[in-house]
């Protein structure tokens, strides 16, 4: 776990302690564990789904028109795309669960939530040149300052839930609701 200045700068204590606690509870579940699992899996489904198609080019049958070939790559397309969507599902299900775990470890649900609409404000203002591809290693969605139109097909791709329901879980969960 890293912190930069520039979180140092923008959070008070409290919301410093939120923010490293839900960093510490992705440890001490081993989400980078479950990552990596999810995303072996999504490898292997990719690569049999192009194994099939084109152990089904060599041994096409005369009698099959080609329906097996654009199924194979179909299924070619589609399952590498369905895979990437069940692991960053997975992904946003872990940082809610570290925002659960995090809070109860430091009893204070508020200052995480306090966190994150800071860093919010601040990602929507300041666009972060940050490579899709390591956006799980932040607190939040570092992709946050793209456009609405970009966001929303961002969003379907994201490892992070939507801040806004971040908080709102964070808030139920200091008033006793969930």
């Amino acid at each position: 776990v890293a912190v930069t200045t520039g979180i140092l700068e923008l959070l008070d204590h409290r919301e410093l302690e939120g923010v490293l606690a839900h960093e510490l509870a992705h440890v001490k579940n081993r989400d980078i564990l479950i990552s990596t699992i999810a995303a072996t899996l999504a490898a292997a489904l990719s690569f049999v789904a192009r194994m099939a198609f084109w152990s089904n080019l060599g041994g096409r049958r005369s009698n099959d028109n080609g329906a097996s070939a654009i199924l194979g790559l179909v299924a070619m397309i589609v399952v590498p795309i369905a895979a990437a969507l069940i692991q960053m599902a997975i992904s946003r299900s872990r940082e809610f669960e570290a925002d659960r775990d995090g809070s109860t470890s430091t009893g204070s649900p508020l200052a995480l939530a306090s966190a994150l609409q800071k860093i919010s404000t601040v990602g929507k203002r300041t666009p972060m040149d940050v490579n899709p591809a390591v956006s799980q290693l932040f607190i939040s969605d570092p992709m946050l300052a793209l456009s609405g139109r970009q966001r929303r097909q961002f969003r379907m791709f994201s490892t992070h839930p939507p801040i806004e329901e971040r908080i709102e879980r964070l808030t139920q969960m200091a008033s006793g609701i969930s």
